[in-house]
Parts: structure tokens; sequence; C-alpha cells
């Protein structure tokens, strides 16, 4: 069919194939391809060989220059969406009517780059210059937060329409922040402190005046990722004063530091009297990394990636993981897809199949005027 390659042309196939009216598998058949392969040959992830470039241009009655042209060196000017040492690998995206660049750093690093910053970033502002269509790219969703299911969703979108999705690892402060500046469409939080049972006035800090609707994902469990057996016996704030007891810490603005700050100051302790609590990672992997390689004796924490870990956990409280859409935003074929993957059934199993979480809430949605 083709080889894997980042492309060196404008991908117009989806278009000119929905401007005939034809469905992916239609188009398929007709070319004898199987409707997974003609999905990753629109989405880019394959470049079609010239036999299969000519059949498809035969059977949609156009040339094949109409259907992949040649890219231009043209540079994007995006904002450059978070403050750090820049990297020239970048996921580019367009959210309204601007294209954001997220350098792909961390876990993200070793995906393919959809373009390369030239120069200096200046004034939050970057040149990039496209890898990939810029067609493809303006379908590219962006999404933020900390829950690993987010992940699975965009895999399962991806694998069953081909639509881009670029999952961001963000804290659930992080997560609104990044909406709030219309650097993605989508964020996760699960901060729901108690004088804030839904999370209300959080998400109003960071969206003051855009309508959102809020839908949840699912109801996962918080508390502490521990060693397997849980060797130190660590059940109480106060055990974790005790000589040798080592811990780390998530970043500000995580949902599951708030819930184990609350814990430890519910017990009269004031969280920076524990050793080890500036000792701040950047995710719930980091943190049961940590754990998990004898690094620390403890961490905040949810039950689904203790599970996948096979650490003990040490349950604290049970919380929603809502996602946050501003309203003009749902209108978006790619938002109104990626909604849709978290209502289906093989979604719910991946999740049951997990664990720890509680998928029976999956879509519940609530209005923010």
């Amino acid at each position: 069919m083709g080889r894997r390659t980042a492309l060196a042309f404008e991908n117009r196939l989806r278009t000119v194939r929905e401007s005939r009216g034809w469905t992916q598998a239609e188009l398929a058949r007709a070319c004898g391809l199987s409707r997974q392969a003609l999905s990753a040959i629109e989405s880019g992830r394959y470049v079609p060989n010239t036999a299969v470039a000519l059949q498809l241009a035969r059977a949609l009655g156009c040339t094949v220059e109409e259907l992949f042209a040649p890219l231009t060196e043209e540079v994007v000017e995006a904002e450059w969406a978070i403050e750090s040492t820049p990297n020239p690998r970048v996921c580019l995206g367009r959210v309204r009517d601007r294209w954001v660049a997220w350098p792909l750093v961390g876990v993200s690093a070793t995906s393919p780059a959809d373009g390369l910053l030239t120069g200096e970033v200046a004034c939050g502002r970057a040149r990039i210059r496209p890898l990939s269509s810029l067609g493809s790219l303006e379908r590219r969703l962006l999404v933020a937060g900390c829950d690993p299911a987010l992940r699975i969703a965009a895999s399962l979108l991806e694998r069953s329409t081909g639509l881009a999705v670029h999952w961001i690892p963000a804290s659930s402060a992080r997560a609104l922040r990044a909406l709030g500046r219309g650097w993605v469409h989508v964020a996760g939080t699960h901060l729901h402190p108690p004088d804030d049972p839904e999370g209300i006035r959080t998400i109003r800090r960071a969206l003051p005046k855009t309508p959102a609707q809020v839908i949840t994902l699912a109801r996962w469990t918080e508390g502490l990722l521990l060693p397997p057996g849980n060797p130190k016996r660590i059940r109480t704030p106060e055990d974790l004063l005790r000589r040798r007891v080592r811990i780390v810490n998530r970043d500000p603005g995580a949902g599951s530091r708030a819930v184990f700050e609350r814990w430890v100051r519910e017990a009269g302790i004031e969280p920076d009297r524990i050793p080890g609590y500036h000792r701040e990672l950047p995710s719930h992997f980091a943190v049961a990394e940590a754990v998990a390689g004898g690094l620390a004796d403890c961490g905040p924490g949810v039950l689904p990636v203790a599970r996948a870990y096979g650490l003990a956990f040490l349950p604290l409280c049970e919380q929603r993981y809502d996602l946050v859409v501003p309203e003009d935003l749902l209108g978006l074929p790619s938002v109104r897809e990626f909604l849709d993957v978290l209502t289906t059934r093989a979604f719910r199993k991946e999740l049951e199949a997990i664990g720890g979480y509680d998928p029976m809430v999956v879509g519940a949605t609530r209005r923010l005027t």
C-alpha cells in the first residue's frame, strides 16, 4: 500500500471523497483496499504508492495531483502553548482561528512531529514549518488532562475514523488554563473541593465569560500509591512523618494533590512538614514510576494508575473526572466524534478492563452559562 513516512504533500483525499458523496467503505471497496488502509492514507499515516494513487484518482474522477499536491515551504505563525525551553519538534493544531504549537516533551516526545520550530519563540508566538498537510492539521483535536483514559479514547477515535487527536498530559488546573487561553479544544478536570463539589467555581475562573458544557467521563478513586504489600504500613497522615518514609507529590493544581493535602490537614498536619512534600512530579505516571522503582514509599494518585503498575493503594475519596468544552467548539465534527467515542461499548469495556473506574456515569452533561 505504501510506506510509513512524514507527508511531503497536501493530502486532499478525504475532502475530495466527501465532495463526491463516497463513504470510506465504498471507496475502499472500489479500489480493492481495506477501510482501515484507506483511513490510514486519509489521515497521513501511510503514503500510497503510485498504483494505489492512480486507483483512487480513477475512482473519484480526478487527477492524482488533485488528491496529493506537493507541499510548499509554507511557514505557519502559531501561539506557543507553554512557557518552557523551546523544543524544535511540535504538535500543531487549530483552535478557533488560531494555530497552536505544543512542544513534544515528556511522554509526547516519541510522537511524530507535525512541524518544526524555525527561529526563536518571541512574545508567545512561534514560526512553524509544517511537516504534514495543513488540511489534516486543521482537523486535529487537542485534548488536555491527566486521565490516561483520554489517550485510550483518542486511540479508539483514530482507529475508527482516522481523526488525529493529540493528548496533552496535564494537571486539572493546567488543562483548564490551556482551555481558557484557547490552546486546546477539550480540558479534563477533577478539582472538586468540598466547598465546590461540582467544580463550577474552579471552571469559571478559567472560563469566566465562556458558556461551556461539562461532560462526565467516569468516576474514580483517589488516594495514595504504595509499593506492593505496603511494606512501610502507611495508613494515616501521621505515618508520613516517620523516619525513612519518603514521599513524592504531584505538581500544584493537580486534583490528586488537592485530595492529599485535605487528608493531611484534616489530621492537623501542615503538608510541608512531610519529608518529600516538595518533590513534585508532573503526572500520575511519574508518581507511579517513582513508587514502583523504589524511589518513594508513596505519592498521591488514582486507583486506575495503581492497577496499571501493580501497586498497592490507600483510598481517600471518590470523585468524578469531567471534560469541559466551550459551547462554540461543540459543533466541530472532531469534538462531536470524540465525545461520541466516550459512550461506546468499546470505551466502556476498556475502562472496566483497567479497573478503578466507574463508567456508568459516562456522558452525564451539565451546561455552564
